[in-house]
């Protein structure tokens, strides 16, 4: 594969992607976003992906969390709307296979059975728990996964179920370790009609190419070209320099951010910007380019503020909405 030179992003040109708000705008027209993830002692991580979807204009958001302990409420984020990852799936309006994990993370119980209710599947569960246990059927402009998720067995059945849906999808940590390890994943994820994104850092991506950390990093360029082509899909290549492969071989490098930013729960607020902007009406490649760009500038924005060391992902989150209204 001949290796191209990267165009460094331009904010002028990602920013002028990004749709204008009119002014009889309501909630609906800026998409919806589920994000999946959270296994034990993990609920962070979606919450996080969660808050920056919200922040960053995403008319709502659901997360579904893998805990069996997951909260029923973000008590600093109350308009997120919290449930069980299973249920979050089981009641998107058009699940492609009936045999989704159970609640939490237990990989023992049987597959629930199923019944229709209003066009979708449901749980057949008796009248007393469909008027107080089912939620509203909904349908998720794009999904972001693996925020916290593990590498369990239910892991694994809500990434197979989540790859054949009809939208686009951002796929994160665990749900790249996922990838790695399971070849039947992979040739779902080359299948799908709808648009995909892949952010992995070094170790995630040498993961995926089935290489060693220090060879992905000796060659990022061609590690994420091949990344972009084995997967028939977009790819930031996290680290110093993010590179960005897009669907259609372009290739991209982002000058901003700063070593402030190797702290906990960064990529989690990342691929949750990305959701947003798809939500919001963006092509998958427009949203990877505005959201790593933002992310990187929100963080040199905090950075000119003293506040390199101690940053953390919720401040980011914070600056990135700031400076895109600004920009905007």
């Amino acid at each position: 594969m001949p290796a191209l030179t990267p165009k460094p992003i331009d904010q002028g040109q990602v920013i002028a992607n990004f749709p204008k708000r009119p002014r009889d705008s309501h909630k609906g027209m800026f998409g919806s976003v589920a994000v999946i993830g959270g296994a034990t002692g993990m609920v962070g991580a979606p919450l996080l992906a969660a808050r920056a979807a919200l922040k960053l204009g995403a008319g709502c958001v659901h997360v579904g969390l893998l805990a069996d302990n997951a909260p029923v409420i973000d008590l600093l984020q109350p308009e997120l709307m919290l449930h069980s990852a299973a249920e979050l799936l089981r009641h998107h309006r058009n699940p492609t296979h009936p045999n989704l994990p159970p609640e939490g993370e237990g990989t023992t119980a049987p597959p629930l059975s199923r019944g229709r209710l209003g066009g979708g599947w449901v749980d057949s569960l008796s009248p007393e728990k469909k008027k107080t246990n089912v939620m509203p059927m909904f349908n998720p402009d794009v999904f972001t996964i693996g925020c916290g998720m593990g590498t369990s067995k239910a892991a694994y059945k809500l990434l197979y179920e989540a790859l054949k849906f009809k939208a686009p999808i951002v796929l994160d940590a665990d749900a790249l370790n996922l990838l790695a390890s399971h070849t039947d994943l992979q040739g779902d994820l080359r299948a799908r009609k709808h648009s995909s994104v892949l952010t992995p850092h070094p170790g995630e991506a040498a993961r995926l190419l089935a290489c060693e950390v220090k060879e992905v990093q000796a060659d990022r360029i061609a590690a994420v070209q091949k990344l972009a082509q084995k997967f028939a899909c977009s790819v930031v290549l996290k680290g110093a320099d993010s590179l960005c492969a897009t669907r259609d071989s372009k290739l991209f490098v982002n000058r901003t951010g700063n070593p402030g930013m190797s702290a906990a729960g960064m990529g989690d607020v990342l691929s949750g910007m990305i959701a947003a902007f798809i939500a919001q009406g963006m092509s998958a490649d427009d949203a990877l380019l505005l959201a790593v760009h933002l992310h990187g500038a929100a963080g040199d924005a905090l950075a000119q503020q003293q506040a390199s060391v101690g940053m953390t992902a919720t401040e980011v989150t914070e600056w990135a909405r700031w400076l895109l209204n600004q920009w905007t």
